[in-house]
């Protein structure tokens, strides 16, 4: 264990049971972050959890525990901070939330010229609120579709900072409460 790490305490509940977590890191392995998935594997371990797995090396942990998810994700989040030096911002999901996602993606995947992504945010408003931003954009370039908890993106090749949903997307406001990830990474994580 390291120090300043306890386990991330649970609410004692007759209705909590283990559950299979993802926490969706924002921000590392770019920008002079580097967090490498042997050291967040570690972490996570130390903070109690089980069956930790990395998938990737852009910030995709898979693990089981007990607990509530505001109190797991508040406590992951200074955890992280105080093993890696970072303001760290989490989305934390449920192992079938993110299959219903990969599952509802409602364009073509398969397509060479797009890249497939999925926008997670931690609160709903956020979510509605990038939702009636992208209302009036192009949808043959930025095409941008609701989904269950999440927001579909499918921008052309190339273009994912520079379309209109992207800046929207990038604004320092989303920061703590979003982040995105290809369909291809999520398929890996639900295997």
């Amino acid at each position: 264990r390291c120090s300043g790490l306890t386990e991330i305490e649970t609410a004692p509940s007759t209705l909590v049971t283990m559950a299979e977590w993802v926490a969706l890191l924002r921000g590392v392995n770019v920008g002079g972050i580097t967090v490498r998935s042997v050291d967040l594997k570690a972490l996570f371990t130390d903070l109690g959890f089980t069956e930790v797995r990395t998938v990737l090396a852009s910030g995709n942990v898979v693990f089981s525990t007990e607990g509530d998810r505001a109190r797991l994700k508040s406590g992951i989040e200074t955890a992280l901070r105080e093993r890696f030096g970072y303001d760290a911002w989490i989305v934390l999901v449920s192992r079938e939330e993110v299959a219903a996602a990969v599952a509802g993606f409602p364009f073509d995947a398969s397509d060479p010229g797009r890249q497939p992504w999925v926008i997670f945010c931690s609160e709903e408003a956020v979510r509605r609120e990038l939702l009636d931003g992208a209302s009036d954009f192009d949808p043959l370039t930025d095409p941008v579709a609701e989904g269950d908890k999440v927001i579909y993106w499918n921008p052309v090749t190339g273009a994912s900072t520079s379309t209109t949903f992207a800046k929207l997307l990038a604004k320092p406001r989303y920061k703590a409460t979003t982040t995105n990830r290809n369909l291809r990474t999520l398929q890996k994580i639900v295997g």
